[in-house]
């Protein structure tokens, strides 16, 4: 069985930052995305500072605390001569992410002689950088992950027993290991009385399909210590690769960049073509000098233009301005992609104008264009926020502008709308009128019940039987404050032809608040 090696950089987006700002490593560091920290150094958590913060608090707690705004870019670049390092003592690197890489560990064991010595040498080799790292060894891709943040080497057929224990927030923790809402999954989970990987993993397979979806069946796998991603029977497509010889050679990171969007884009219409999506990318460069250059990018899901232009930028930048011992002598003359691993083309999330990446770079494009002709508030984007309402849950900012929410979505929020959420919510609430089946108006009482049995509904000149309901849940809100005290309740009426509304009674009058589609 070949077992898998992962090299784990901790709090890398911390680092890197502490290295531009050449601060020493012992300086609290936090890196911010939406004003709210990502990442932070040993230091900053000793002083309190914690991801999910905001900037101002995070401050609060530690004066001296540095802060630098998120860099994928820097990321990478910085994490190029670690990648060079590992892969100079054991060939076959494979990049997750600036900060984490995995290989198979069966070469390294065997030329070191154990996996023990594998990882001391690769620690070593990684100092030799100045920078920390951590190992893990384990049968699997994830586990081995984990075990790296744990700087553990699980035994050969242990994967699940190791994980058992441990809380499943883990299969959460790795952003390029899992689906960008598997944090959900573990909160439901959780709630669901199910907190340990163990008791996951106990859970039968076919339940965890039915009831839970695709991701729970990979997370499912990883927590049984299982191959997550099986092996393709069918092989590659040919002819899959592009590449781009450049005259004169490419010396600058910008060329560079404006050169790898133009092949990834390439490189997305021939993956289009074969009906596959690449999840396993090989980035080849070659110099003028002769000199030959890549690194392997591996992904969690199928990538779009944009990931594999993202990739190939951080790349290049990484290899034209690391360390002087490590860049190439001459200008680069000839880039290559290859797809090494693919999927079928519908494991691809198309992009709302039924592209993977590029319409809606033009559909932005023109967007922002309106904004120039008619002003920044003219197009604005909804940011999921807090409250109870489906109107409140959403907070429109400006294109372009930081999207912040009103309220954290996180926070909890008694008397929540249940499950599921209208499809199409109104701003400005249409009025109905709610009628039992004398005609008389409909509304709900002091003590939150319906005066009589809802029968018709009127919404203009249309007339609906009401075929069901459920509800009133009373709206009871700002008690505290005069001016803003709300009192209400919302119901959910099923019409004729299966048309069901989220209606919201005040005053003794209701309007529809969304419609289920």
């Amino acid at each position: 069985m070949s077992r898998v090696l992962a090299l784990w950089c901790p709090d890398w987006p911390a680092v890197a930052a502490a290295a531009v700002a050449d601060l020493p490593a012992t300086h609290p560091v936090a890196v911010t995305s939406g004003n709210r920290v990502i990442a932070c150094s040993a230091t900053a958590r000793s002083e309190g500072v914690r991801r999910g913060l905001r900037r101002r608090e995070s401050q609060a707690r530690c004066p001296e605390l540095y802060v630098a705004a998120a860099d994928p870019e820097r990321d990478a670049r910085l994490f190029e001569p670690v990648a060079a390092a590992v892969d100079a003592a054991a060939p076959g690197v494979e990049v997750l992410r600036p900060g984490l890489l995995v290989l198979s560990s069966r070469g390294a064991s065997r030329y070191f002689g154990s996996e023990e010595a594998a990882a001391e040498r690769l620690v070593d080799q990684v100092a030799a950088v100045g920078v920390e790292c951590q190992i893990g060894v384990a049968d699997q891709l994830s586990t081995a992950v984990i075990a790296a943040r744990r700087a553990a080497l699980v035994p050969l057929g242990e994967g699940a027993r190791f994980l058992a224990p441990l809380p499943m927030s883990e299969l959460a923790a790795e952003p390029s290991l899992s689906a960008p809402h598997r944090g959900e999954l573990v909160d439901l989970l959780r709630r669901l009385g199910i907190r340990t990987i163990g008791a996951f993993a106990d859970l039968p397979a076919v339940d965890v399909a039915s009831r839970f979806g695709t991701d729970a069946v990979l997370a499912h796998r990883a927590a049984r210590g299982e191959p997550e991603r099986p092996p393709s029977a069918r092989a590659l497509p040919p002819d899959l690769e592009v590449e781009q010889h450049y005259d004169p050679p490419i010396e600058r990171v910008d060329v560079a960049a404006f050169a790898g969007r133009a092949l990834a884009i390439l490189l997305h219409g021939t993956l289009s073509g074969a009906g596959v999506a690449c999840t396993r990318l090989l980035i080849s460069a070659s110099t003028e000098n002769g000199e030959n250059l890549s690194r392997t990018w591996r992904c969690a899901e199928p990538l779009t233009p944009e990931g594999t232009a993202d990739r190939v930028r951080w790349q290049l930048d990484g290899w034209l301005t690391g360390r002087s011992e490590d860049k190439p002598t001459a200008g680069i003359t000839v880039l290559r992609l290859e797809p090494v691993e693919v999927v079928n083309a519908g494991a691809l999330q198309l992009g709302l104008w039924g592209g993977v990446g590029d319409e809606d770079e033009r559909a932005k494009r023109a967007l922002v264009r309106v904004q120039g002709l008619l002003g920044g508030e003219s197009v604005q984007v909804g940011v999921l926020s807090g409250g109870r309402g489906p109107s409140e849950r959403i907070t429109l900012v400006p294109l372009g502008d930081e999207r912040v929410a009103a309220h954290d979505p996180g926070a909890p929020w008694p008397g929540l709308l249940p499950q599921p959420s209208p499809g199409s919510v109104y701003v400005d609430n249409p009025r109905v009128w709610l009628t039992d089946a004398s005609g008389k108006a409909v509304y709900v009482t002091e003590r939150g019940v319906f005066s009589a049995h809802p029968a018709r509904l009127k919404w203009g000149s249309k007339e609906w039987a009401v075929q069901g309901w459920a509800g009133p849940w009373p709206v009871d809100e700002r008690w505290w404050d005069s001016a803003a005290v709300r009192t209400a309740a919302r119901a959910q009426v099923l019409l004729e032809q299966s048309r069901a509304l989220l209606m919201i009674c005040e005053g003794g009058e209701w309007s529809v608040e969304g419609v289920y589609e």
